[in-house]
C-alpha cells in the first residue's frame, strides 16, 4: 500500500522505449535530478498529483537488464528492493516486444505490484502487429495500458492504473519457472533463506540470485545475520548442479524462454509489413560506405547552426551587458566598487553569459537528434571507425554525451562490460568539446576569422577532438588496454518525430546548469580574478600621470585660446558658439563610427592634415554655421588631438597597473612556458584558471580586459581581442586546440578518479593531457610561422 498520502513509482524500462518521454509527460516541470546515494549514477525524480493524489515517479535507468554487470543495472535493481516503490511501471516497446519481455520477467521476480505501459502502440500498429493485451496481464501479474508516449497518448489511463494498483497493494503471483532441474534446487534453498528469519527480499529471488552467484546478492546476504548456513547451502546446490546444467547461462536462458512463451501466446497477428520506414531510412543513413559523410555533414550542419543563428541573439545579450556596464559606471561611485561590479561581475559573468544561446541551440540541436533516433544509429555508423582503433562501437554513445558535458560522459562509459573498453573510453572522452568549450571556440572564431568561416572553423576543431580520440584510443588499446575488444551488439529504436515538449526540456534542463554555473562558481571565479587584477592598489608609475595628464590639458587649452585670438573670438558668447558646434561634430563623428560598427564596416578616418578641407562628414553642420565653421573646425582638430594624447597617457597608466597585478605576477612567471605556444601571460592567466571551468577563460579575460580598457565606454570582448596586439589568427587556432585537449574541469576529473577508483590514473590522464596539449599547441603555433601565417 501507499504510504499516508505519496505513492512511490518506479519507471523502468529498455533504453530507446519511451520510457523518459512517458516520465517528461507526466511530471513536466516538477523533476529535479541528482546522485543516487554513493555513485555517480544520475537519479531523476518528478512529482504530479492525480485526483487528489501526489505520486513520485524514479526515472531508473535504461537497461536491458538486472545483473549486477553494470552500475546503470545494479543501481535500477537496488532502488526496487531497497527503497520498496508501491508500484513498478514497465514500459515496453510493443514494436520490439519479445526483446522487452526479458527485463518484465526480471521484474516479476522481485515482487512488486506492477502495471505495464505498452508504449509505440502507433509504430506496432504500423508494423501491422496486433496483442492480446488480456493475456499480457494474465502471464505477468500486471495491469496492462497502451500508450504513446510520443503523442501523450494513454497517459491519463496509464495514471488512473497505477493509483488502483498502488491502493490495491497487491502482488499478482506469477513464476518464471525454470525448469525440473533448477526448480526443486530453488525451493531447497529458499526453505533454508526463510529459515534464518533475518533476510527481508524476496525469498525467491534471492534463492535464485545466490544459484547465480549474483556477486551484489551474494555480498549483501553475508552482511546479513544468521545467514552462514544460506551461503554454504547455495555453494553445495551450485556444486551439485554445476554437472548437470551451466549456471553461467541456464537461468539466463529460462526469462529469454518465458519472454518467448508471453509473446507467442498474446500475438494475435506478427508483422505483415517486412520493411518499415526505419528500415527504408537505414538504407541510406547507415549505408556501409554513405553512413559515415552523411554523420559528418549533419554534425557540420549543427554547428554551423550553432554558430550562425545563435550569433544574433548573442550579439543582443553582449550589447545588453555592455550598456549595463555602462550604466553602472554613471549610478556606482566611482572606485573599487564600481570596478568589482563593472569590471570583475558584469565583464566576467557577463561574457559567460553572452554565449548562452550558443548553448541553447546546441542542446536543442542534440536533443532533436537524440530523440529521432538517429543518435544511435550513429553508435551504429560509428562502429568501423571505433573498431578500428580497436574500441567499442558502444563507446560512441559516452564520447557522444561528451559533446554535451564530460562528467555524465565519462560515467557514461559504465554501458561497456568490458573494463578495458571502459578505460580507454574514459581517458579519451575529453577529446570531445564540451558545451564549456564552446564559447572559447566560438569567441576566438569570431574575433579573428570572417563570420561566413565561423561555423567551419568551430566544426573543425570538433572534428580534430575525434581525430585525437580515435588516434590516442588506438594508441592505449595498442600499448596500456591490449587485448580484444567485444563484439558490438545495439538495438536501434525506430524514427520518429520527436515531441517539443521532450527537446525544450532537455535543453531546459542543461541550460540551466549552465546558467548556475555561471551565477555561482564563474562568478566566484571572476570575482577572484577582479582581485588579483585590481590589485596591488600601490603601484609604482614610471611616471606622475596625473601631473602628465593635467600638463596635457593646459598646452592645449592654451592652443585653444590662440585659436579664439586667430580668428578674434574674444567675447564669451562667441566661444560658447563655437564650442557647441564642436560639440556637434563630436556626436557626428561618433553617431557615424557607431553606424560603421554596426555594419561591420571601418570608420570613417578624417584628413586632419594642415590645409586639409573640412571633411563631407560636417557638410550639413557647414551649412547652418558657414562663417563659424572654419574657427570650429580648428579648434575640433585640437580637442581630438588633447583627447588622443590623453587616451595614450591612461592607456600606458593602465598598462603599467596591470603589469604589477597579482595576476601578471603569476601568469609571467609560467609564461616562459607558454611563450613558444605564442601565448602572453594573459592566457596564462587564463587558461589556469580555466581548469576550473573553461568558460572562467572567457571570464578572466573579459576582466582583465575590462580592468584595463576604458571606464566609461565598455567594449564586447571581441573588440577587445582585436585590438590587443598579443593576437593573431594563428595565436587563437593555436589556443583552441590548447583549450580542446588540455584536461576537463575538476568536476570531471574528480568523476574520472571516482569511475577508475584510482588517484593513479586521474594523475596520469591530467599530466598526459597537458603534455599533450602543449605539443599540439606548439606544433600549430611554431608550423603556422614557418609557413609564413
Amino acid at each position: 500500500m501507499a504510504s499516508g498520502n505519496s505513492v512511490r513509482i518506479a519507471l523502468a524500462g529498455n533504453p530507446n522505449c519511451g520510457k523518459t518521454t512517458i516520465f517528461n509527460n507526466i511530471t513536466g516541470s516538477k523533476q529535479h535530478v541528482g546522485n543516487y546515494p554513493g555513485v555517480t549514477v544520475e537519479k531523476k525524480e518528478g512529482e504530479t498529483t492525480f485526483n487528489g493524489q501526489e505520486l513520485l515517479f524514479i526515472d531508473l535507468p535504461g537497461t536491458y537488464s538486472l545483473t549486477a554487470r553494470s552500475m546503470d543495472e545494479l543501481v535500477a535493481r537496488n532502488v526496487i528492493i531497497n527503497d520498496e516503490p508501491d508500484v513498478i511501471v514497465n514500459v515496453l516497446d510493443a514494436s520490439n516486444l519479445e526483446r522487452n519481455l526479458y527485463l518484465a520477467a526480471q521484474l516479476i521476480e522481485l515482487e512488486r505490484p506492477m502495471v505495464v505501459a505498452l508504449n509505440m502502440a502507433d509504430v506496432a500498429e504500423e508494423m501491422g502487429i496486433k496483442y492480446d493485451i488480456r493475456t499480457l496481464s494474465a502471464r505477468t501479474g500486471a495491469t496492462v495500458v497502451n500508450t504513446v508516449g510520443r503523442d501523450n497518448v494513454g497517459t491519463q489511463d496509464l495514471l488512473e492504473a497505477t493509483v488502483a494498483v498502488a491502493q490495491q497493494g497487491n502482488v499478482t503471483p506469477v513464476k518464471v519457472s525454470y525448469g525440473e532441474i533448477l526448480e526443486p534446487k530453488i525451493d531447497e534453498l529458499e526453505s533454508e533463506i526463510k529459515a534464518a528469519g533475518t533476510i527481508t527480499y524476496p525469498l525467491r529471488w534471492v534463492a535464485i540470485k545466490l544459484l547465480e552467484k549474483d556477486p551484489d546478492v551474494v555480498g549483501k546476504i553475508m552482511r546479513i545475520d544468521n545467514t552462514d548456513a544460506v551461503i554454504a547451502k547455495a555453494e553445495a546446490l551450485r556444486n551439485e548442479l554445476k554437472d548437470q546444467v551451466d549456471l553461467d547461462v541456464v537461468f539466463q536462458e529460462y526469462r529469454h524462454r518465458f519472454a518467448l512463451d508471453v509473446y507467442n501466446d498474446m500475438l494475435i497477428q506478427g508483422p505483415t509489413e517486412l520493411e518499415t520506414r526505419s528500415d527504408k531510412y537505414d538504407k541510406i543513413l547507415t549505408h556501409r560506405i554513405w553512413g559515415l559523410p552523411i554523420f559528418m555533414f549533419i554534425m557540420w550542419l549543427l554547428f554551423n547552426f550553432v554558430n550562425t543563428l545563435g550569433a544574433y541573439p548573442q550579439d543582443w545579450l553582449d550589447q545588453g551587458f555592455t550598456a549595463l556596464g555602462e550604466w553602472c559606471t554613471t549610478v556606482i561611485p566611482e572606485g573599487q566598487l564600481q570596478s568589482l561590479v563593472v569590471d570583475g561581475i558584469i565583464g566576467g559573468v557577463g561574457a559567460v553569459l553572452s554565449f548562452l544561446p550558443l548553448i541553447v541551440l546546441l542542446f536543442l540541436g542534440i536533443s532533436f537528434l537524440e530523440d529521432t533516433g538517429y543518435m544511435a544509429r550513429a553508435a551504429f555508423v560509428m562502429d568501423r571507425v571505433m573498431r578500428a582503433c580497436g574500441l567499442h562501437g558502444k563507446s560512441f554513445i559516452p564520447l557522444l554525451l561528451g559533446f554535451g558535458c564530460s562528467v555524465p560522459s565519462v560515467m557514461g562509459a559504465r554501458i561497456l562490460d568490458n573494463y578495458k573498453d571502459r578505460m580507454v573510453t574514459i581517458f579519451v572522452t575529453p577529446f570531445m568539446s564540451c558545451s564549456a568549450r564552446l564559447p572559447v571556440y566560438v569567441l576566438f572564431a569570431a574575433a579573428f576569422f570572417p563570420p561566413e568561416m565561423g561555423g567551419t572553423v568551430v566544426a573543425a576543431i570538433y572534428f580534430l577532438g575525434i581525430i585525437f580520440a580515435i588516434i590516442f584510443a588506438k594508441i592505449f588499446r595498442s600499448f596500456i588496454f591490449s587485448g580484444e575488444a567485444d563484439p558490438f551488439v545495439m538495438e536501434l529504436p525506430p524514427y520518429h518525430m520527436p515531441t517539443l515538449k521532450s527537446i525544450f526540456m532537455h535543453m531546459w534542463e542543461r541550460s540551466v546548469l549552465y546558467v548556475k554555473k555561471a551565477g555561482t562558481f564563474i562568478l566566484a571565479a571572476s570575482i577572484l580574478v577582479w582581485f588579483l587584477i585590481a590589485y596591488p592598489q600601490d603601484v609604482q608609475y614610471t611616471q606622475d600621470y596625473d601631473a602628465a595628464r593635467e600638463q596635457v590639458t593646459q598646452t592645449y587649452e592654451a592652443q585653444d585660446a590662440a585659436i579664439f585670438a586667430q580668428f578674434g573670438l574674444a567675447a564669451e558668447d562667441q566661444q560658447e558658439a563655437i564650442n557647441g558646434i564642436v560639440d556637434e561634430m563630436t556626436a557626428a563623428k561618433e553617431e557615424e563610427d557607431a553606424a560603421a560598427e554596426e555594419a561591420e564596416e571601418d570608420p570613417v578616418e578624417l584628413d586632419m592634415a594642415e590645409g586639409a578641407p573640412i571633411p563631407e562628414l560636417f557638410a550639413d553642420i557647414q551649412k547652418d554655421h558657414e562663417q563659424e565653421m572654419t574657427a570650429a573646425w580648428a579648434l575640433y582638430k585640437n580637442r581630438v588631438g588633447m583627447n588622443e594624447e590623453i587616451g595614450v597617457l591612461d592607456e600606458m597608466q593602465a598598462s603599467e597597473k596591470i603589469e604589477a597585478s597579482y595576476a601578471a605576477q603569476f601568469g609571467k612567471a609560467i609564461q616562459p612556458i607558454l611563450a613558444p605556444l605564442g601565448f602572453d601571460w594573459k592566457l596564462g592567466v587564463g587558461l589556469v584558471a580555466a581548469m576550473a571551468a573553461k568558460e572562467v577563460l572567457i571570464s578572466t579575460l573579459g576582466t582583465i580586459y575590462a580592468v584595463g580598457g576604458d571606464d566609461t565606454h565598455q567594449q564586447p570582448i571581441v573588440d577587445y581581442l582585436q585590438q590587443d596586439p598579443n593576437f593573431t589568427p594563428l595565436i587563437a587556432v593555436a589556443l583552441m586546440v590548447f583549450v580542446l585537449v588540455y584536461p576537463p574541469c575538476i568536476a570531471a576529473l574528480a568523476v574520472i578518479k571516482r569511475e577508475t577508483n584510482s588517484w593513479k590514473w586521474m594523475t596520469f590522464m591530467f599530466v598526459y593531457e597537458n603534455v599533450l596539449a602543449w605539443i599540439a599547441a606548439f606544433i600549430v603555433y611554431q608550423g603556422g610561422l614557418l609557413l609564413g601565417f
